[in-house]
């Protein structure tokens, strides 16, 4: 099995299902979760150096507002939409003692173990990932969250502030 052929199969598999479990809906490569004012947004991104037997990818992962989405309807949001901007790393710790990623997302190959690496990306995703994502329920919870994200916790609050939109607790 190559390794386009593992992620393909840890995406089918194991990402798209454990992100359904915790209440994301998805197109393509796209994970939006609906918390009222605000989606909860994680988007997999892979590398333009991926080969078939060897690839990279990360998780774009942050929050688009409602009031700046493309979609009229405001059902989904894209990677576009993103208003704060982070990757899995800053969800999670030291990054240098993963076996399956470093600083720069994860790493699959065609020696990969695919079991192990699904393993370790769930631990990931409900250890630290999701479960911080799941913690802010309101735009004023955004801005305390995000704002230990010094650039991102200040533009949060100035499109907030000129988008109108008030800071329920």
């Amino acid at each position: 099995m190559t390794a386009k052929d593992k992620q393909r199969e840890f995406i089918k598999a194991v990402l798209k299902p454990k992100l359904k479990e915790w209440g994301y809906q998805t197109s393509g490569q796209t994970w939006w979760q609906d918390k009222g004012e605000f989606f909860n947004v994680i988007n997999l991104q892979n590398y333009s150096w991926n080969s078939i037997d060897s690839l990279n990818f990360r998780f774009n992962i942050g929050i688009a507002l409602k009031a700046t989405l493309k979609d009229e309807k405001k059902m989904k949001a894209t990677y576009n939409d993103l208003t704060v901007h982070l990757d899995e790393g800053a969800f999670l710790p030291d990054r240098k003692q993963r076996k399956f990623g470093d600083n720069q997302g994860y790493s699959i190959t065609d020696n990969t173990n695919l079991d192990e690496f699904n393993d370790s990306l769930v631990f990931d995703l409900e250890e630290y990932i999701l479960t911080e994502l799941d913690k802010p329920k309101t735009i004023h919870d955004c801005i305390e969250f995000y704002g230990k994200f010094t650039f991102w916790g200040e533009h949060l609050k100035r499109q907030i502030k000129e988008l109108g939109i008030t800071e329920e607790k």
